[in-house]
C-alpha cells in the first residue's frame, strides 16, 4: 500500500492489478448519521462549474462538497 498522493490515472493503474485490491484492515462505518432528505439547491452557472471544479479537486462528489462547506459555515457560525 502506498501513502503518497495519486494522481487519478495513476490510482486507476494502481488498483488495476489484483494485489492492490485487497482490503486493508477491518471495514468502517461512517461516523455521521444517515442523510435525511434531498434539498434541491440552484446555483447560477460560473457558481456549479467552481463547485464542480473544486469537487473534483478534492476527490469528491459535488453533493459530499457542498455538505462539507454547509457544514464548515455551521461550525463557523456556532463559533
Amino acid at each position: 500500500m502506498t501513502n503518497m498522493k495519486m494522481t487519478r490515472d495513476e490510482e486507476h493503474e494502481f488498483y488495476a492489478k489484483p494485489e492492490n485490491q485487497e482490503p486493508q484492515g477491518p471495514a468502517r462505518r461512517r461516523q455521521r448519521s444517515k442523510l435525511t432528505e434531498m434539498v434541491p439547491v440552484r446555483f447560477p452557472p460560473e457558481t456549479l462549474e467552481e463547485i464542480r471544479r473544486l469537487a473534483e479537486a478534492d476527490d469528491r462528489s459535488v453533493s459530499s462538497w457542498i455538505r462539507r462547506a454547509v457544514e464548515h459555515e455551521l461550525e463557523h457560525q456556532a463559533g
